[in-house]
């Protein structure tokens, strides 16, 4: 792939290991409600990384194909699923010649 490099690849991990330590190092919640703000910041985190991901991976089928992905970022943080969905479609469109 064009835009996973080693550097990437090794940064991104670093943040999701700082983050998840930071995560479990939280004291262990000591009622219901704090069960469910625990659950939820763990999915919060998840979530985050899976944007970033397929934001990357949305950069590199870009850049092979040499397509703006950049034009894609307000309307991918707004709305993710259907943002990548028009995205696959906006790359698999046939070009059409003069």
């Amino acid at each position: 792939m064009f835009v996973w490099s080693k550097r990437l690849v090794a940064t991104l991990l670093g943040l999701f290991v700082l983050m998840l330590g930071a995560f479990l190092l939280n004291p262990a919640p000591e009622s219901t409600s704090g069960l469910k703000i625990h659950t939820t910041r763990w999915m919060a985190l998840n979530y985050v990384g899976l944007i970033a991901w397929v934001f990357v991976w949305m950069i590199d089928q870009a850049r092979m194909r040499g397509k703006n992905v950049w034009v894609w970022l307000i309307p991918f943080i707004l709305a993710p699923l259907p943002t990548l969905m028009l995205f696959v479609l906006f790359l698999q469109r046939r070009i059409q010649s003069s």
